[in-house]
């Protein structure tokens, strides 16, 4: 059996994966009052949780509509990713963008590319004048990697056998345990290597693309491995 009789879900990260640059870091460097880089060393310390770390952050940032939009729009994206979209939907794979990062950026991005798929961020809301907040519609409690957007929770397993995973750091770490296949970046690759997962390592979506074409084509490999190790409460 070949994986091509099969269908998938291919769940694909935005910062740093999509995006050349993780946005909310570039968004708060940008526009943050100072004392957001305080906050950013609280989470690398290990004493407040991802979901903490961002609706602090969040709350410091001083942008106008206006502002956040000229931001957003000079946001780049690896030039590959319409042709990887594309040759997963000629295949009939399922593609989501899941981040645990911001809707609104996300979106923006995307529609900028004509890059119409689904997504699951995490909720920025314009509050009045230049302030902003943030909440979680995909946060779980009992999320491994404590993120704001449970990427493990992603559906549909039931509609599509076979789960790909496109990332490049922590937030991706436990749903790339549960994949079939793996195409990493940076920590998520050491990540996968460390533990032995099915991966390819990718530095572009041309070259991920490639690499998706031969997982594709070749045999069936046994089933994933389980996780079950605790993951570090840590943001992509």
């Amino acid at each position: 059996m070949l994986r091509k009789a099969a269908t998938c879900h291919v769940l694909v990260d935005f910062d740093g994966t999509i995006a050349t640059v993780d946005t909310t870091d570039a968004l708060l460097e940008r526009f943050a009052l100072p004392e957001w880089q305080a906050i950013e060393q609280e989470w690398k310390d290990g004493a407040i949780g991802s979901r903490e770390c961002m609706v602090r952050q969040i709350d410091l940032v001083r942008a106008t509509p206006a502002e956040l939009e000229a931001f957003i729009s000079s946001i780049e994206i690896d030039p590959g990713v319409p042709a990887f979209i594309a040759e997963c939907r000629q295949r009939g794979f399922e593609v989501t963008v899941v981040s645990d990062g911001l809707d609104r950026t996300v979106r923006a991005v995307l529609a900028r590319h004509d890059i119409d798929v689904p997504i699951r961020a995490n909720a920025l809301r314009h509050i009045g004048g230049d302030r902003w907040a943030l909440t979680f519609p995909h946060a779980r409690t009992d999320c491994r990697a404590l993120s704001g957007n449970c990427k493990c929770a992603t559906p549909n397993r039931l509609a599509s056998p076979l789960r790909v995973v496109v990332g490049d750091g922590r937030s991706d770490f436990c749903v790339a345990e549960q994949a079939d296949y793996v195409l990493a970046k940076d920590k998520l690759a050491a990540h996968a290597s460390a533990r032995n997962l099915p991966h390819a390592v990718f530095t572009s979506f041309a070259e991920a693309t490639r690499k998706l074409q031969q997982w594709v084509e070749g045999p069936l490999s046994p089933a994933r491995p389980s996780a079950s190790d605790p993951i570090a409460p840590r943001r992509a």
